[in-house]
This record gives C-alpha cells, structure tokens and sequence, in this order.
C-alpha cells in the first residue's frame, strides 16, 4: 500500500492507494490540480478489502478547516440508495410487496388518483409524483409529518406507471414512510439499525448534533448562464409549472448547509457521509449480498436491485435519457446526445448506485467486486457526474484492466 501526501496550492491530499490503483490517486490530484476541486474524498473497496482510501483539501473556505480523514459532507442524492436499501431489506423479509399498492401500507395515501400506484412504481420512478404543485412551507423538508400529509393529498402529474421522472426529493417521502409504516422504527433509525451500526459506517440520515462539527460546508454551483443549456435548465428557467421547475425550485427554502437539515430524516438527498462510509455501505451489494464475513441480503435480492426496472429516451423531469433499477441508477451515456444533453454516468454493466447533486456518487459492480464512493464540497452544475466524478470513476475501471466504455458502459 502506498502512502500518499501531496500538496497542491492550499489543498494537502493524504491517506493511501496500492500500487495498481495509481490512476485513481493520479486523477484524484488532477481534481485538485486542474479541475478547481476544493475539499474530496474518494474510497475504493474490492471485495472485503480497501484499496483506496484518499482524502483533501478545505472542509471550509471560510474558516479554513481542513478536510481530514473523519470529515463529512452531505451526500445529496447518494442517500436514494441507502432509501432503497431499506425497502429492499423489508422486501426480502417478506414485510413489503413489490407489486402490492401503497395504500396496503399507507392508506391515506389511496386519494387523488394514487389508489392503483404500486410498491415499485415508488421505486423506479414512475409513480407520477416528483415535485409538489403548491409551494412548500419554509423549512418544510425538515417536517416529516407536513411532507407525508403533502404526498398523501398530491395528485400525480401522469398516469401512473406509464412513464418515468426522477423524483428528485419526493423519493425520501414515498419510500421512506413506507419503511416507517411497515419497520414501525423512523427511517434514519431503521438505516442505522440495519445498516450504519453493522458495517460500522458515518452515515446518518439524520445527523446527531455531537456529529455537526465534522460537517464540511458546502459550495453551491454557480448556474451555467451559457448555452447549450439542458431541456431541463430550460424548463426549469422558463416553465414554473413543469415538474422539472417544481422538483428543483419549489423546497421551501432548504439549506443543504443548516443544522436543522442536518438533523432531519430527508431520505431522498439530506443523507451526511463520507467516502469510507459510503463505500462500505455498497460492501454487500457488491459481493452478492455478503460484507466482512455478514450476509445483509441474499444473492437474488442483489440481483434484482442490478436490473433495470425502467428507461426512456426522455425523462419526464431531468428530460434526458435516463436508466433505473428498482431505486438505483443504471449506467447513462448521453455523450452523443444534443448539445446541452450530454451529461453521463458512465459505469459497468451491471453495476448499479447513485449520483448526488454536485457529483457525489456511490456504486456497486459484483461484476468486479467494486464498491466505490467519492464525495466532495464543491458542487458542480448539472444533473449528472461531472468531470471530476467520472475521471476517478475511469481511473478505477482502468486499473482493474478494463479498456473502454464506448458502448456505454466500461468493458474488459
């Protein structure tokens, strides 16, 4: 194992890779050298064992603080998985049916035309209810009981199960009150429960305030005010009504960097982590179902989370090409979309996961044995990885000798 200790500009990057993963390090300095990264990690685990453990830069430009190896940082969409995870662990105990309607749970929520909306149908996105049509209260994301009543009134914005669109927040609302109906436990506390406390990972969904001071301050992203812009940068600045707008726009005016956020259980992007965390946590997914010796799921139940569930050549809200397995994402190359549209996540065949806003991203190849996570302060524009991202993602695959990803997905 190679110690790494490196300094570029303010920006002094330690911990430690093997030799064969020299490539992730590489690109990893790039980030910091070349591409404005501001404070990182990244953790690479194959099978059982941890063969990149990297980390960086400034936990906060303001203050100066540094990113050190236990620092954290909101993980944004990355939460989605652990989500799913949970729903999946009920699913394979026989407590959750995948084609059973919500309202066999939930049954306040068989109204306004959501009666026939299924288990997963929340999963993969194509329940019709990814933003809200009335404006949220302020600091509503941090209500959990205000957001239930709100999903449990919303009417959805199509048929439901007829098409897809990433339900950017509502995610956190839909799946996890169905864990909280059918565990009988919060979902921060069925996550940690489950999850957290066994592989022995920071990972809150719900932070305690002891843990708050570790927090690295996030960086929102500058808008990107020249074109090509995305068809969802456009609907977003020029239609309030359409659900792209809503799903970004209408938040009641959260914080990703407040307390409160912090410590509320928003299940679909308020998630706080680490790399090291956030690759343990796809320890299981990546190894048929096993980490450090512990079965969390069984071999079928990974399997079926590795399928994709659905896709479109255009998302009803991010209005780009997208590919869902029952709560995670698929690879997505749209490098050779229009300009505009050409944002990927480029990963393995069967390697499934999430990206978060500003370009965290966790994922899982039992292909390969790979559990892999990067989180950052910087966020980027866009929807999905961004540079930054996807060099170290590249950099992985490459060092397990895999040679291109042109057909979308990295191959041997």
């Amino acid at each position: 194992m190679s110690e790494v200790n490196e300094t570029f500009g303010e920006a002094t990057i330690s911990g430690y890779c093997k030799p064969e993963f020299e490539d992730v390090a590489y690109e990893f300095m790039q980030n910091f050298s070349e591409r404005g990264e501001v404070g990182a990690s990244v953790c690479i685990r194959i099978g059982d064992e941890k063969v990149v453990d990297l980390w960086g830069g400034l936990a906060n430009t303001r203050s100066q603080a540094p990113w050190d190896e236990d620092s954290l940082c909101v993980v944004f969409s990355c939460t989605k998985a652990a989500t799913a995870m949970c729903a999946h662990l009920l699913i394979e105990r026989g407590q959750l049916d995948l084609n059973a309607p919500v309202s066999q749970y939930w049954p306040e929520f068989a109204q306004a035309g959501k009666e026939d909306i299924t288990v997963a149908m929340m999963l993969n996105h194509s329940a019709g209810l990814p933003a809200f049509k009335e404006p949220i209260k302020a600091n509503g994301f941090n209500d959990w009981d205000y957001m239930v009543e709100r999903l449990e009134k919303e009417a959805p914005f199509w048929a439901p199960g007829t098409r897809n669109g990433y339900h950017m927040i509502s995610y956190g609302w839909t799946v996890g009150e169905l864990v909280r109906r059918v565990s009988g436990k919060s979902l921060g506390q069925f996550f940690q429960d489950e999850f957290s406390i066994p592989l022995k990972m920071d990972f809150w969904i719900g932070l305690p305030e002891n843990q708050e001071p570790r927090v690295a301050h996030m960086m929102m992203s500058e808008p990107n005010m020249k074109p090509p812009f995305s068809d969802f940068s456009k609907a977003v600045m020029s239609n309030p009504s359409s659900p792209s707008h809503l799903a970004l726009m209408n938040n009641g005016g959260h914080s990703a960097n407040s307390q409160q956020s912090h410590a509320a259980q928003i299940g679909g992007a308020g998630g706080i982590s680490n790399a090291r965390s956030l690759s343990r946590m796809f320890m299981p997914l990546a190894n048929k179902g096993v980490a450090k010796g512990n079965r969390y799921f069984s071999e079928n139940t990974v399997a079926k989370m590795a399928e994709v569930s659905v896709a479109t050549l255009q998302d009803a809200v991010l209005l780009m090409p997208t590919r869902f397995s029952l709560g995670f994402m698929k690879s997505m190359d749209n490098r050779k979309n229009k300009p505009g549209n050409t944002e990927s996540f480029i990963i393995g065949d069967r390697a499934f996961g999430h990206v978060g806003a500003g370009g965290s991203t966790g994922f899982a190849d039992p292909d390969c044995n790979m559990a892999f996570a990067y989180t950052m302060n910087k966020m980027a524009s866009g929807i999905l990885l961004n540079e930054r991202g996807q060099a170290l993602v590249d950099g992985a695959y490459k060092s397990m000798g895999y040679k291109n990803n042109d057909s979308g997905v990295w191959v041997k």
